[in-house]
Order: structure tokens, then sequence, then C-alpha cells
């Protein structure tokens, strides 16, 4: 049975017989509980697995050791495993990254590929068992809270994925499947673009079928929208603050144009505003950073944002000439504010998922994956099937609330065995 976010957040914030010695509970019920939780999670293989990935730190550029860890245990269950380095980028004290890749055997190029990251957002949040709050001390197992950070984004599909595969290895052998541990995911997509460029990524590829595991309530996801980023960047002239008339404030430039461009997401596209889509909706704009001026006795010569856009239709170009042209319009193109695409090959158009396996709810999602950051070198020779799935919610996945239930973790094993055994029974050998 699926467990809502809204639930998991009840649990978090005060329904719970927590773990502490704040509780009302006697010392001996709580130890008693505290007892009960932890062999729910040691009885079960997956979950204790899920418990150790989760106990390791691996916030982006930091995820060595958890994927130490990860090839360990691969290794134990007789698979074949390479450890695919990440090149460095020549910073001080720059730990090694790797992606995690496995198969069975010496079948490197398997038909069907399952991927999930292992890197997670700062910061770290240790692991932690809650109970929903029972008089009787009784609760249902399957209601059991995980939380701490990555619980949910995303070693909750990390876990999943390796235990489905397991299974369906174990029930059939000459299943051929492969699956990518990757970095980076959550900060720069280096761990899969690396891969994709890599030669475990052939032309045409092996693979017919991809499943990337990433937090969607247990629903399958027909698309998600694509981003930008971009500097909006402005100069003026410093002067003393007693003089103002002296110089002209880069920040009283900049905000009235970053208003305009929030109003941006209500304008039709054909009155020069963001692309919408049926599918996905608006396309939304995001000011996430604002700096600017020395001191508040200073007339600021210099003030900089940064903003993202999720795309709900078009190409990353279309809405880059849609914000330059809305600039250009409201500033008069006098270049007191200009904006800085950087890196024009960056950022993702939305992204289109394959919905064709029944017995799944079908969502569709905002935030990005790692499916824009693979490319597949299919040149129209076969279509490639891409599905995205995963356990636990978007909703408490970065916050100090993530966490997930034992049910909808082990509900994940089996939604990716069918997914597996659709791309089986589609594609036989």
């Amino acid at each position: 049975m699926k467990s809502s976010h809204r639930s998991i957040l009840a649990v978090l914030a005060g329904t719970t017989t927590v773990l502490s010695a704040q509780q009302p509970l006697g010392e001996a019920v709580q130890q008693q509980t505290h007892t009960k939780l932890e062999e729910i999670i040691i009885s079960s293989p997956l979950l204790s697995f899920h418990r150790n990935i989760v106990e390791i730190p691996s916030i982006s550029e930091s995820e060595k050791n958890v994927g130490e860890y990860i090839i360990d245990f691969l290794h134990s269950q007789n698979l074949t495993v390479e450890k695919q380095i990440i090149p460095g980028t020549g910073k001080e004290n720059e730990k090694e990254r790797f992606n995690v890749y496995v198969y069975t055997g010496e079948n490197r190029y398997p038909d069907i590929l399952l991927t999930s990251h292992i890197d997670t957002v700062p910061p770290y949040i240790p692991y932690s068992l809650h109970s929903p709050f029972r008089r009787s001390g009784a609760f249902n197992r399957e209601d059991l809270v995980i939380a701490g950070r990555g619980s949910v984004d995303a070693k909750g599909s990390v876990a999943a994925i390796i235990f489905a595969a397991l299974e369906t290895l174990n029930e059939n052998p000459n299943a051929s499947l492969g699956l990518l541990f990757d970095v980076g995911e959550e900060q720069s997509g280096a761990g899969m673009r690396h891969f994709s460029d890599s030669d475990l990524n052939l032309t045409p590829p092996t693979y017919h079928t991809i499943i990337f595991g990433e937090p969607t309530e247990l629903s399958l996801v027909a698309g998600h929208k694509g981003g930008i980023r971009f500097k909006v960047i402005a100069n003026g002239k410093a002067a003393h603050s007693g003089y103002p008339w002296l110089g002209k404030s880069a920040i009283s430039a900049i905000l009235p144009v970053l208003q305009h461009l929030e109003e941006l997401e209500d304008i039709g596209f054909e009155d020069g505003g963001l692309i919408s889509s049926e599918l996905f909706g608006k396309s939304t704009l995001n000011i996430g950073l604002l700096s600017g001026g020395l001191a508040a006795n200073v007339v600021p010569a210099y003030a900089e944002a940064t903003v993202s856009v999720r795309l709900a239709g078009g190409s990353t170009n279309d809405t880059r000439r849609i914000i330059q042209r809305a600039v250009d319009r409201f500033t008069g193109g006098d270049g007191s504010v200009v904006v800085d695409f950087g890196d024009l090959e960056g950022g993702a158009a939305p992204q289109y998922l394959d919905v064709d396996v029944d017995g799944f709810d079908v969502i569709t999602v905002n935030y990005g994956t790692d499916v824009s950051s693979l490319d597949i070198h299919d040149e129209g020779i076969k279509k490639v099937k891409r599905y995205l799935y995963g356990p636990g919610s978007i909703h408490v996945a970065h916050g100090d609330n993530e966490a997930i239930t034992v049910g909808e973790l082990e509900e994940a094993v089996e939604g990716y065995k069918r997914l597996i055994s659709a791309a089986l029974e589609k594609y036989p050998r």
C-alpha cells in the first residue's frame, strides 16, 4: 500500500514514537520499541542495505565511501563490477570520484540498464527510525518511517534497484541486466555525462530499455520539465550615498528587470512570454541568487542574479531567445543590464518518457534527472525505451524531513521487477 508524503510529514512532525529520552513512554517500553524497530531493519537484507548506504554521507563530490561500500556488496553477490573513474577538475584536495557499473559474468553490454545516483544534496542528516504512534505500541510494519539524507533521493531507488535485479537474476539467471550508479547528479550531472561519452555507451546501443530511479511516489513518469540557468548582470557607477546623483545604482537597475522576468511565466508565448504546454503547464522562473554592492553608504556599481527556468516546452535556445528579447525590450538595449547565458550547450529540453507498462499510476514532474544527460546513440535504428520510477516523494527529498516508509521501499522492488519483466517480454533474446 502506498504511503503519501503527507503521512510521512505527519509522523516526523510529532505524531510518532520518536526514539529519544524526551518521550512520555517509560524507559523500558521505549527500549522495547527501539529494539522492535531495529529488528525490522536487521531482519531484511533490503532494509539493512538501505540503512548502511544512508548512514554513509555522500554529498556531491564526496561519494567515494558509499561507492566503495556498494562495490563490495555487489562483489559479494558474484556480480562483475567496474569502477568508472570520473576525470578530475584540478581542484586542490580533490577526492576520487567514480561511477559504479555492474553486470553479470562477461555481459558488459546488457539489454536492460537500471540506473540511479549515489550523491546527495547537503547537509548530511543521520539515519533514524520513527513509528506511527499507537498507545498500545502496535503499528503496521510497512508504515515504519526511515529518515535521513538520501533515504529518498536517491538511495531508496539505489537499494530497490539492486534487490530487484538480484531477485530477477535469482529467478532468471540469463536475464541481461546492467546497473549504473553514478555521481554528481545533484550538482552537475558529471557522472552520467561521463558514462554517456564512454565506451560503455555504444553506437548503436546494445540496451533496448533504460530504467531511471528517482522519487516518483511509485508512479511512472510521462515526462519532466527541462531547464536552463543564466545570470543577469547590471553595471553602474560607484558614488558616495550622500550624493547618489553622482553615481548609478546597479541594484536599482537590476531589480525591475528581474521583476519583469518573473512576469514572463504569466505572459502568453505569442506576447513574448515563456512557453507552456498541455503536458507540463507553465514554464517557471526562479531567481535563486542575488548579490551586489559593497556597503550601505556606497552607490553599488555592480549587481548580479542567478536565475533558473524550468522549461515546459520548446528548446533551450527558444527560451534563451525569449529571455534575451525580454531584457532588451525592457531596457531599450542600453547595456545597463545584460544576460550572460554562459555555456550555450548547457541546460536541457523537456524529456518525454515511456509509460506503456500496465499497473502503474502515471504522472509528470517538474524536477530534472539524469535522463537528459544520457545521449542514446540509436541513430534512428531503434527506439530505446526510457522509464522513470522510484519510491518516495520529491516533496521531502531535499528537506530536513527527508524520509520514506518500509512499505514504499518494498513496493519499489516489486515495481522495478515488473518493469524488468515487461522489458524482457517485449524483447526476448
